[in-house]
């Protein structure tokens, strides 16, 4: 068997596409094509559907990209134990929300560069609904998001650590002694929220809503950090993650509210597809995302 055709199979079954997989590998796609047509014919099998635009992997499909996957890991790894001075190169995609970036690239990035310096990353940022849709593309190697819980077995959960949200204000509003907050309390005053879809911001919205309350912020934006300046400067109230207020907490510049009957458990998620062949390089940043805790980032 042609070990570069089996290299082909695997971008074409993880880029779900021929033409994608042209481009990576720097191959016509009729050549992509005859690759694929050569693998099939010498396991004597069809290895994808190709219905109008579309390719999907067939089932002796899946069952060969496990193989191939297996197969190529450990010639890695047989590379890497030959190699006196193991030197890994080349570029990482990471799927991010926004409200991650700060504590997990600005503040992590320059420990990870020094131990790989020749590794780079490429970031983009979305909500948690389209991290998940990057990662079903294979246009990132990995996410990072901070949601609910995953039980999807398309994917494989590579680390997660509980968090919590609350309410918050400055440490000069007048709610900041209180021992008790209404939900009627809250009607009247300024908020400054994430985008509605936010996972931590859905939780709020959908403890008010339980109420039959509704709130319109005054501000709506995807940076958490900026939303936290302006909360210690008494622009008025958020519902943020701990790991982004914990720094305000500390300096006594901001203040978590008791709100009752709100349960916001949230969960940091490092997340690959489970059909991902993961490499020296990626395993290396799988396992660097891992260590970092957010309530000590």
């Amino acid at each position: 068997m042609d070990l570069r055709n089996l290299y082909t199979f695997i971008q074409v079954a993880e880029l779900s596409s021929f033409t994608k997989a042209a481009d990576k590998l720097g191959y016509s796609q009729p050549t992509i094509s005859f690759q694929i047509k050569q693998l099939e014919q010498e396991l004597q099998t069809p290895l994808f559907e190709r219905i109008g635009h579309t390719v999907s992997l067939t089932n002796k499909g899946k069952e060969l990209l496990h193989y191939a996957q297996r197969i190529y890991q450990l010639m890695e790894e047989m590379n890497t134990s030959n190699q006196k001075d193991e030197v890994l190169q080349g570029n990482l995609r990471i799927g991010m929300a926004d409200s991650l970036c700060h504590p997990i690239i600005v503040k992590n990035f320059a420990n990870f560069k020094e131990q790989y310096p020749n590794i780079s990353l490429t970031i983009s940022t979305a909500s948690t609904t389209e991290l998940y849709k990057l990662l079903d593309r294979n246009e990132v190697d990995v996410i990072c998001t901070m949601d609910q819980r995953v039980y999807n077995t398309n994917y494989k959960v590579i680390s997660e650590e509980k968090m919590h949200a609350h309410l918050v204000c400055s440490i000069d509003h007048n709610f900041a002694n209180k021992a008790s907050i209404s939900f009627e309390e809250l009607l009247n005053e300024p908020f400054l929220l994430t985008e509605k879809g936010v996972s931590y911001r859905r939780i709020f919205d959908e403890a008010l809503a339980k109420e039959n309350y509704e709130i319109q912020p005054i501000l709506e934006i995807s940076n958490p950090d900026y939303i936290c300046q302006l909360i210690e400067s008494n622009m008025g109230l958020s519902f943020l993650p701990d790991y982004v207020t914990q720094d305000a907490i500390k300096n006594k510049k901001v203040v978590q509210l008791p709100l009752n009957n709100v349960n916001a458990e949230l969960w940091k998620l490092i997340v690959i597809h489970k059909d991902k062949w993961v490499s020296p390089q990626l395993q290396v940043l799988l396992d660097h995302l891992a260590k970092i805790s957010l309530m000590e980032a």
